[in-house]
């Protein structure tokens, strides 16, 4: 995919963080862009809080081919200030839907964004969140949930609408299986250790901090394992190891894994966060009748499946809240690892 601009209708505007040189978290500044009207269809929103993911450290460092300037932050919520379209007026609280998509090709009108011939991801291959004022396409915002704050609200979208789709679309969690969350400190791994006990599954976690275990397990997690040889332990834990698999670090963690399944089980990635390239002991899968499933991002019906699940109780992890002409040390702070959630960026409060 050409990571070049897809969607030309979202515009970020006022105070915006810009990635302008690879160069890290340094690169990433604070400048001010022109604001305009919504055009017809869209809808002008005013910030009040976005939240960085491990997709804007490494658009910081160069790693994902986008030429700058680019506003980034795939996750924001915040008011209607404007509106160019009919479902919504100013004062509505929302919530944007981080997956980017044309609305009108077969696959869209079929349910299906992620299939969309101009899928992107809001904050890569669009300009993002972290502005001041936003004009998205009126069908990229979502109701904000009336018991998240406007963090938690910023907290959850890509992450947990990643964490949605990879275990209740792809894996098919069932509520009287075990899970095991690979790498538990990341946000869409938090978020999919909340999921996997919303729905009443067991969830078995890995982490290289001794930190990061107990937080998992406070958040409810029976059980966790050092990130290195932890298959052996798993499979003790389980008997014949679990059902599903949820990765996103790849080459470092697949071949254990794998390991760790039970026969007839599924690894799910969404990320490989140690390198692009894994060896599979092919035996393995095919004799344990395994399945490997890749998943990215997600569909509006999934999101509004997220959306039902916070109205139940669902919580997002809120990590840390930094202003947003604090972006770099925010992302000094993922790019060092320390994190437990999602850090979050407050732009306004309105």
């Amino acid at each position: 995919m050409a990571h070049e601009l897809v969607n030309t209708s979202v515009l970020s505007q006022g105070r915006a963080a810009v990635y302008e040189e690879p160069i890290g978290p340094a690169g990433v500044r604070i400048r001010e862009r022109p604001r305009s009207r919504p055009a017809p269809g869209s809808v002008a929103v005013a910030i009040r809080a976005a939240s960085i993911n491990h997709l804007d450290l490494w658009l910081a460092h160069g790693a994902q081919r986008v030429t700058p300037p680019r506003v980034i932050a795939a996750d924001g919520a915040g008011v209607v200030q404007e509106s160019g379209d009919p479902s919504w007026k100013p004062g509505d609280e929302v919530v944007v839907f981080p997956t980017l998509c044309d609305w009108e090709c077969e696959s869209c009108r079929a349910g299906e964004n992620v299939r969309c011939p101009h899928f992107g991801v809001l904050g890569e291959h669009s300009d993002g969140a972290a502005c001041e004022l936003i004009h998205l396409d009126a069908r990229s915002v979502f109701r904000k949930p009336a018991a998240l704050s406007w963090e938690e609200a910023a907290a959850f979208p890509l992450t947990f609408l990643t964490a949605w789709r990879m275990l209740m679309t792809r894996a098919q969690l069932k509520a009287d299986e075990t899970v095991l969350v690979i790498g538990a400190g990341a946000g869409v791994a938090v978020a999919a250790i909340q999921i996997a006990r919303h729905i009443g599954a067991r969830v078995l976690v890995t982490s290289r901090s001794e930190a990061k275990r107990k937080r998992a397990l406070e958040l409810g997690a029976e059980a966790a394992f050092e990130s290195s040889s932890f298959s052996k332990a798993v499979r003790a834990a389980t008997g014949d190891g679990v059902e599903v698999v949820f990765e996103h670090v790849g080459p470092a963690t697949l071949d254990e894994s794998m390991r760790s399944l039970a026969m007839g089980g599924r690894v799910v990635t969404c990320g490989s966060t140690s390198g692009v390239k894994a060896e599979v002991t092919m035996p393995r899968l095919f004799f344990r009748q395994a399945s490997l499933l890749g998943s990215t991002m997600g569909n509006a019906s999934e999101f509004e499946a997220v959306l039902q699940a916070m109205d139940r109780g669902l919580r997002p992890v809120v990590d840390s809240v930094y202003p947003l002409d604090e972006v770099q040390a925010a992302l000094t702070r993922l790019d060092a690892a320390e994190q437990f959630g999602k850090v979050v960026l407050s732009v306004s409060a309105g």
